[in-house]
């Protein structure tokens, strides 16, 4: 590889569609300017496909010396972390984690989602009284996605008075094709609560509720702690959001990828805190 003036990060972005990447995309060029580092960005739109010929263009032309990437399928992936490994490309991960156990990532920086999950089942039975029904909405494609469900099944269980009655898959558009499940739900069963996986997810949770004429009678729990939900939470309509902090996540990532670049160790996995937002932070 050719020497350059300054290290560049290839960066493949799981989407930038959703305002939660965006600040995690603006968060690792802010970073990387500030550790003297470049970054190239290129967005999968979510297809796995697309994500694959990007890490493979960056192997075919050596452009990059280090890559970052937001796994759109966490077991996929793995075909094209084998890839950059053989070409001596350290690989690091944000958000969500390569599974599957294919190909070698130096790192992975994310939150620790079960206990996320725990945390929005706390806030959802605290606000339920204890007692009611829940839906749970995800993509179960995403690990950090089935993270959160388990952590937030957990507490369910514990509770014994809130019963979770379905679990709702989204795979495409998030905000729109949770708005129309949520809603068929909505009209067939008797729902006190909503467990939304992302707020993309909770404000198409929204939409349902209010067309379904149940505002006030719904409680959403959300996670991400975008500025849209917490608009909506402090109108009224999302209870709370589990936040992460994805201009955190994207500077103990590019701060891992400096380190390990100029050869220091690293870690295998770095915890980014995660916090909660409610009407009473507003």
């Amino acid at each position: 590889m050719a020497q350059r003036d300054r290290k560049i990060i290839g960066v493949s972005m799981l989407t930038l569609d959703i305002p939660f990447h965006r600040e995690l995309r603006a968060g690792v060029e802010r970073a990387a300017g500030q550790a003297g580092l470049d970054v190239v960005v290129t967005d999968s739109h979510c297809r796995a496909s697309d994500q694959a010929t990007h890490v493979a263009a960056h192997v075919a032309a050596r452009d990059v010396d280090a890559l970052l990437v937001t796994p759109c399928d966490p077991v996929a992936v793995g075909g094209a972390i084998e890839q950059a490994n053989r070409a001596a490309l350290p690989v690091f991960t944000v958000d969500i984690a390569s599974a599957g156990g294919r190909g070698k990532v130096v790192t992975h920086v994310g939150s620790d989602n079960v206990e996320g999950g725990r945390m929005a089942g706390k806030l959802m039975v605290e606000a339920l009284g204890g007692r009611g029904t829940v839906l749970m909405v995800m993509n179960p494609g995403i690990a950090s996605m089935l993270d959160r469900i388990r952590g937030f099944r957990e507490v369910m269980a514990a509770s014994r008075g809130v019963l979770v009655i379905g679990e709702i898959p989204v795979f495409g558009r998030p905000r729109e094709e949770s708005a129309t499940l949520i809603g068929e739900m909505l009209g067939r069963a008797p729902v006190n609560g909503i467990f939304c996986c992302n707020d993309e997810f909770a404000m198409g949770a929204v939409a349902a509720v209010e067309a379904a004429h149940r505002a006030g009678k719904v409680t959403i729990v959300g996670f991400d702690g975008t500025d849209e939900a917490r608009q909506a939470i402090r109108a009224g309509r999302i209870h709370a959001d589990v936040v992460q902090q994805p201009g955190r996540m994207a500077e103990l990532a590019v701060g891992a990828i400096r380190d390990h670049l100029a050869g220091e160790p690293v870690p295998p996995r770095i915890v980014a805190e995660l916090t909660t937002y409610t009407a009473a932070d507003a």
